[in-house]
């Protein structure tokens, strides 16, 4: 069975996990402090805040916004459902905005029209690694005076014009989680952010909002300090255990990123054989860097589905493991219940939604597993004369 998004895990982070164990400090700590300094180095960010998973991310940017019911949050229609489940959880309400059929990102034409005086923010993400166009997300964010998210899940190493994703927006969260392009243990999370009151406000909020992290109030070379409440916040915290296999993975992130390139560039050339489409930026913009978190194929032509379909089944009985990323917001049962959202709502992301699939683009594929991957598939394409 070749399976889908194996992390590679080394006799390096097992080093790591066991020092942490070893030291009995197993939540936040110097690892923590560790790894936010290493990754806020690697993005050229100016601040740092880990966190248990992306959803805190999201979750806590948007409570550092003060939002009011009826503050309206756009987001794209093609992500994951958490990156719109926090809108609805801050209390706020979430907007859809369609996406391109060439990137998969948001659109940004069709961003101002659903603009409102409510309008207070727009999460952005960038998809399967890809960057959005930040030029003309970044003069609309200015023209109506939004704040700007990033949703980073993606792109840990995806650049745009030379600047890394997370540094466009007023905050940038990350995810490492297991199937991610680097993991900590799991589950996992960064801010990234340009504020050092945001910053410090992001460190209290992560953890119930006290003025004081076990780490601080129990250091043994000091007298127990005490804490005090300084607002209610969350248990969002990132732990030592996690930071530890975080660090080790950034260590060699290049190499990762490298073996995952050389797998995508593969698939890549191998469709150019076929009639399916694989994600391109348009407009032959050449000046960025693609995470290659995922290789995605969908279908021009699919009625009812049945070409997915039929390569779902096809894939299971030859034992290849795959994704599918995603379905449309605007097609999942409770968003299409609460907004009355439907296909209109956004056709193009509903078509990818219903298109869409994954192939394994683990760096630990080897060759011979990449070569019955693509064995397999040009015997199906052959079969359906696609």
């Amino acid at each position: 069975m070749i399976k889908f998004g194996i992390p590679n895990i080394t006799k390096d982070e097992t080093k790591a996990i066991n020092k942490v164990l070893n030291s009995k400090w197993l939540t936040t700590g110097q690892e923590v402090i560790d790894f936010e300094w290493n990754f806020k180095k690697y993005k050229k960010a100016k601040f740092a805040t880990g966190v248990s998973s992306c959803t805190d991310a999201l979750y806590l940017s948007l409570k550092s916004l003060n939002l009011r019911k009826g503050d309206e949050i756009i987001s794209s229609a093609m992500t994951f459902c958490s990156a719109v489940n926090v809108i609805e959880n801050a209390g706020a309400t979430p907007v859809l905005v369609d996406i391109k059929l060439d990137s998969l990102n948001i659109d940004p034409d069709k961003i101002e029209q659903k603009i409102t005086k409510r309008t207070k923010a727009i999460i952005i993400v960038h998809f399967a690694g890809m960057p959005c166009e930040m030029d003309k997300i970044l003069k609309i964010v200015k023209k109506y005076n939004l704040k700007l998210i990033e949703d980073c899940a993606h792109s840990i190493e995806t650049t745009y014009k030379g600047v890394h994703t997370g540094n466009f927006g007023l905050m940038g969260c990350f995810s490492f989680y297991a199937n991610k392009n680097i993991t900590t243990a799991g589950e996992g999370g960064m801010i990234l952010c340009k504020s050092k009151k945001n910053d410090q406000y992001f460190k209290k909020l992560r953890l119930h909002g006290m003025s004081k992290e076990a780490w601080q109030r129990f250091d043994i070379k000091k007298n127990y300090h005490n804490y005090d409440l300084e607002f209610t916040g969350f248990k969002s915290n990132m732990t030592n255990v996690q930071a530890s296999m975080g660090n080790a993975q950034l260590i060699k992130i290049n190499k990762l990123w490298k073996s995952r390139k050389k797998i995508y560039l593969r698939y890549q050339k191998f469709f150019e054989n076929y009639d399916v489409k694989t994600q391109k930026f348009g407009d032959n913009f050449k000046d960025y860097k693609h995470a290659y978190h995922l290789f995605v194929i969908y279908f021009k032509k699919n009625k009812n589905n049945n070409i997915r379909n039929k390569l779902i089944n096809y894939l299971k009985k030859n034992k290849i493991g795959f994704g599918i990323h995603y379905r449309a917001i605007n097609d999942l049962k409770f968003y299409k219940k609460k907004y009355k959202w439907s296909k209109k709502t956004a056709p193009n992301a509903y078509h990818i939604g219903n298109n869409i699939l994954s192939l394994p683009l683990q760096p630990d594929l080897t060759k011979n597993e990449q070569d019955y991957i693509l064995r397999k598939l040009k015997l199906f394409f052959q079969k359906q004369k696609i």
